[in-house]
């Protein structure tokens, strides 16, 4: 049997990357005060045998909004896309497609739901694929808000310029982290009669938590922003990443934000890293060796994730002392909680 892995709460005991914040507030205290609407790169072409919806949902989850559109048109499940799933508490405004071959559009007037409204529709040649985002953009109301405002606008700034950790968020790992604790069980060969989606969902955290434990430990170091000998880099938009070839402008470009140091997100082989940066994730990562054994023997391949994270057009407002907006751009895969981790000390209702 695999070791028992790992502590419940992990996520709570992550190191801040500016010191834990002392500042409260309400998030969500209505569903306008949590608003994300997706971004795509592309135009649709108004044409094709896909329909794309541009939908817009409250107080509802992306997979049921996606059964009542199959159901509305007549098609598959599998024959509807989206891009990712979206917080269901908040106003939310993302993309659907169905496959619809030789046939007219639905009926808009006969899909009737208070909480869902398909705003646009428009044809186009293929299907929304997963990931098919060039990212978010999130406008959130923080209210009730305590604490030294001039602490708060400091850190607001420093996330500005400097970006946050790119920890993967807390609702990756479930509810009380229950998707780590199914990981183990799916490790032990405890559960073998998954769906494919729950089986995708508990390796995601596993993998995932041990990517948050290498990047703790450079915040730690106060290294989750600095070049390291031996790292391996991220282009900044972009998943291509190379390693440390002893260039003189690495650093600068690391400072510069145009690449980022990455983190392993582990599968089978070898790590990528060389030097000090290899030394560190070792470490890490041989306090876990059973998972990511596990891992490698799912078949999953080294990949690399970016240390860091620098969200787009970051404003905010403050409407009154105690009322704070906030609104900002993040790219597929980024967490708005984690920025909001490294702002307020508690963000929820």
């Amino acid at each position: 049997m695999l070791n028992q892995e790992p502590p419940l709460s992990h996520y709570s005991t992550l190191p801040y990357a500016y010191g834990a914040p002392s500042a409260q507030a309400r998030l969500k205290s209505e569903p306008a005060d949590f608003q994300v609407e997706e971004t795509i790169a592309f135009s649709l072409s108004g044409e094709g045998e896909h329909l794309w919806l541009w939908v817009e949902k409250q107080g509802e989850n992306t997979d049921w909004v996606a059964q009542q559109l199959a159901k509305w048109a007549g098609i598959r499940l599998r024959d509807i896309g989206f891009a990712g799933l979206k917080d269901r508490h908040g106003i939310t405004r993302q993309w659907f497609s169905l496959y619809l071959p030789g046939r007219d559009n639905p009926d808009v007037s006969q899909f009737q739901f208070e909480s869902i409204r398909i705003l646009q529709q428009t044809r186009h040649q293929r299907k929304l694929q997963t990931g098919g985002l060039s990212g978010n953009r999130f406008i959130l109301t923080l209210r009730d808000v305590t604490g030294d405002q001039a602490d708060t606008e400091q850190r607001l700034k420093q996330i500005q310029t400097q970006g946050v950790p790119n920890y993967f968020g807390e609702q990756r790992f479930g509810r009380n982290e229950q998707n780590l604790v199914m990981a183990q069980g799916l490790f032990n060969g405890e559960l073998t009669r998954l769906r494919p989606a729950q089986r995708g969902l508990y390796i995601s955290a596993a993998r995932s938590f041990l990517f948050n434990e290498i990047l703790a430990e450079r915040v730690r170091q106060q290294a989750w922003n600095q070049a390291w000998s031996g790292d391996v880099f991220q282009l900044e938009g972009s998943d291509k990443w190379f390693v440390d070839d002893g260039s003189t402008e690495l650093v600068a470009r690391v400072n510069e934000l145009d690449i980022h140091p990455t983190g392993a997100l582990v599968g089978a082989g070898e790590l990528a890293t060389q030097q000090n940066a290899l030394k560190l994730e070792a470490q890490v990562l041989s306090k876990h060796q059973a998972w990511c054994q596990a891992l490698a023997d799912l078949g999953l391949k080294q990949e690399r994730r970016a240390l860091r994270v620098l969200p787009k057009n970051l404003s905010w407002l403050w409407s009154d002392k105690q009322t704070l907006e906030v609104c900002f751009d993040l790219a597929p895969g980024r967490y708005a909680t984690v920025l909001m981790r490294e702002l307020m000390a508690n963000h929820t209702v």
